[in-house]
């Protein structure tokens, strides 16, 4: 292990990441809601702290390796959520405990959404706007945009790249150079969320709304300037612009990339995983929207089509948007909505859960053995396409699986010991682990009335959902540790 490097690394991270507290401020001058102070403490607590992290080892140059990029990358998700907390500790407007300040931070940058806070329509603009920041930041990941300067300041990237990008294939490359990709996905990234901010102000948004929901949009967060979320809006035009996005952000962005770069849709058409992911949105839409026409009958049925596939997409993708309290309808459909997040986006998106392709290959997996049943002798491999996919890939999907299943039973077991009933701790744990946001019983209007326990045991539930379970759990194999 290469300490002095990865010492270094995370010095140079936390100063970059120290700059992100400075945009809050200008609005906070601009709108005059005299709250830039704490953001003014943030940045120099966390600026401080990297600079002198950085300091003692800044002459080292050796490179990173694969077990030094896993540390690097669990390291500073766990360092960044502590230090994003503090413009929020800090602010008198919200009076939060450490713990709470932890809480928010982490679901922004992890893109959960879920959140402890009451009265948001009544929070100074910078804090508003500074949530939305973390949930954009964190959408992508700051690590890819890391990975696009750090070789600029002498340390290469594709370690921290490996470790950071979710889905069972990591060593898919868009462009030759790391650096290049890392890019490249950040242009495609910043597009959609510009797309998105236009889309929202044309459809009725204002300006500052508009940016705000393009970032937790388009990062599949959910945050919102509004304790109603999206339904505070009561627009259809907006709801219609969230549901495209939400979609188009739960896609792999490489399809994005490549149809951008070859001006083309067949990337899209040919990929598995996107015919997979429009088949379980479709499904899952259709079985909510006819549940809330037997519900509510056919009074309005345009409103009840848009309000069944607008919570259908946002939980699917785990984004976590709600138009209504989607927790008070008829049982089986919020529990199917929940269910629906275990599924969550495409890998290579911004969005949460096991993913489209993982759910795919374990499907055909499933076929090849009752074929086999039929069989026994035959040699049938598992495909993608017309692409036989490796064994190791499908053990690995098969390990992730199993693994997801242990940690959420121990996580559920953890937060039922807190206290909890079941169909609570079922659901923070779903919300948590999945980055979803939104849940059911006491979770279903925030996590607030949670004890600090189980509070710190969804912050560890985000964690490991955002870095997808093994970069975690990898630190505490001794094979990781290990000469």
């Amino acid at each position: 292990m290469n300490w002095t490097v990865v010492q270094r690394v995370l010095g140079l991270l936390l100063m970059m990441f120290s700059v992100t507290m400075l945009p809050p401020i200008i609005f906070s001058v601009y709108y005059d809601d005299h709250s830039w102070l704490p953001f003014v403490k943030g940045f120099l607590l966390s600026v401080t702290a990297g600079f002198f992290v950085w300091l003692p080892v800044h002459n080292s140059r050796k490179d990173l390796r694969l077990r030094d990029g896993f540390l690097v990358v669990a390291a500073f998700w766990t360092v960044l959520g502590t230090f994003g907390a503090a413009p929020l500790y800090f602010a008198d407007s919200l009076s939060l405990s450490f713990t709470d300040a932890v809480f928010e931070s982490m679901s922004g940058l992890t893109t959960t959404g879920a959140t402890i806070l009451a009265g948001i329509d009544e929070l100074p603009v910078s804090v508003l706007y500074y949530r939305q920041q973390l949930q954009w930041l964190g959408g992508m990941g700051i690590i890819v945009l890391a990975v696009a300067i750090l070789p600029m300041l002498g340390v290469g990237g594709m370690q921290l790249y490996r470790a950071e990008t979710p889905g069972p294939v990591k060593d898919t490359k868009l462009t030759p150079r790391i650096t290049e990709t890392a890019k490249a996905l950040w242009y495609v990234y910043a597009a959609f969320t510009i797309a998105c901010m236009v889309s929202y102000r044309i459809a009725g948004m204002g300006w500052f709304d508009a940016l705000c929901h393009a970032f937790s949009t388009v990062a599949i967060g959910g945050f919102s300037t509004h304790d109603a979320s999206i339904g505070y809006f009561n627009n259809g035009a907006i709801d219609a612009v969230a549901i495209v996005f939400m979609f188009v952000a739960g896609i792999n962005f490489s399809l994005h990339f490549f149809a951008w770069r070859y001006v083309s849709f067949k990337h899209y058409i040919q990929d598995p995983e996107f015919r997979a992911y429009c088949f379980v949105l479709f499904s899952v839409s259709a079985l909510v929207v006819f549940g809330l026409y037997q519900y509510r009958g056919f009074d309005n049925p345009g409103q009840t089509l848009l309000s069944g596939i607008f919570q259908a997409v946002s939980i699917a993708t785990t984004t976590g948007f709600t138009t209504e309290k989607f927790a008070a309808w008829p049982a089986v459909l919020p529990v199917l909505l929940i269910f629906s997040s275990f599924i969550g986006g495409s890998a290579g998106s911004t969005a949460g859960g096991i993913k489209v392709i993982r759910w795919l290959l374990i499907y055909k997996q499933g076929v090849r053995e009752v074929v086999r049943l039929v069989h026994p002798s035959a040699e049938i491999p598992v495909k993608l396409g017309n692409k036989a996919v490796p064994y190791r890939v499908v053990d690995a999907v098969w390990g992730f699986f199993s693994v997801y299943v242990v940690v959420f039973s121990i996580m559920l077991l953890a937060m039922m010991a807190t206290g909890l009933d079941q169909v609570t701790a079922f659901s923070a744990v779903a919300a948590t682990l999945n980055n979803l946001g939104p849940g059911l019983g006491d979770v279903s209007s925030g996590f607030m009335s949670l004890s600090d326990t189980a509070k710190w045991i969804a912050i560890v539930g985000m964690l490991l959902g955002r870095l997808e379970i093994f970069t975690l759990l990898v630190l505490i194999t001794p094979t990781f540790w290990r000469h």
